[in-house]
């Protein structure tokens, strides 16, 4: 299927591994010109020899106040225009539980995948608005929609992503800029194996009774992206193969 997004530009924010990488992996196979962040150079490097051509790596720490904007412009630089597409994305907050979380991880989650979406949505909204065309979307979790207790900060800090982008939909949808979240639950990721969620047990309690494929994930990602999901704006959509329970 073409999506029709070939020759676009886009981020993607903490894209140099996990389900980031897979979602520029998916881009770039589009035909879209693409820049990846990260903060580890040597991984940076390695997933952008990956990609291939098409794609630029810009060493950056998002948790950094302003870091997510300065990408934005730099992205736009190099890849000679606006950026079309954003993909919001950051590394997960270290696990802990509700009462025993403090008060400075709350905050450090917040800045690291709230605040830094915010910042980079509103680096390139502008632009988009202008020509009558652009897709933000945002990398939360399951999380964001039944909390996981001993994700605390982390689930705090993707349900709020989750009404941000919910705002902003309202605002941009007119304009032909289209904004939306995706939730993945369980997928074969450094951060699922740190986390210790790749058991027998974890699996077993998924429907699919697998872990997902990250790359199946991307594709997912890059079709929110599309042209064809021109009419999709203010969803969150689950991609977990079937663990999360509720009703929305």
């Amino acid at each position: 299927m073409d999506l029709g997004i070939a020759g676009r530009r886009a981020v993607v924010a903490a894209g140099s591994a996990g389900l980031g990488l897979a979602t520029a992996q998916a881009l770039v196979d589009e035909g879209v010109l693409v820049a990846i962040c990260g903060r580890d150079p040597e991984r940076l490097a390695a997933a952008v020899a990956a990609l291939g051509d098409g794609a630029v790596g810009i060493e950056a720490d998002l948790a950094e106040p302003g870091v997510a904007a300065a990408f934005a412009a730099e992205a736009e630089e190099r890849l000679g225009g606006t950026i079309d597409i954003a993909v919001a994305n950051a590394g997960g907050p270290p696990p802990g539980l509700p009462s025993t979380t403090t008060p400075d991880a709350y905050r450090a989650a917040l800045e690291l995948n709230f605040v830094s979406t915010v910042e980079l949505a509103q680096a390139v909204v502008g632009p988009m608005r202008a020509q009558g065309w652009g897709r933000i979307l945002a990398i939360t979790s399951i999380g964001a929609r039944q909390p996981i207790a001993e994700l605390a900060a982390s689930t705090s800090a993707r349900a709020a992503v989750t009404a941000f982008v919910k705002n902003l939909a309202t605002e941009v949808a007119a304009d032909g800029v289209t904004a939306n979240t995706i939730q993945p639950g369980l997928h074969l990721t450094d951060r699922v194996r740190q986390l210790g969620h790749g058991s027998a047990a974890a699996v077993e309690a998924v429907p699919a009774r697998r872990l997902g494929d990250a790359a199946d994930f991307g594709a997912v990602a890059a079709f929110l992206c599309s042209e064809a999901a021109n009419y999709v704006c203010g969803a969150s959509l689950i991609v977990d193969g079937g663990a999360s329970r509720g009703l929305q």
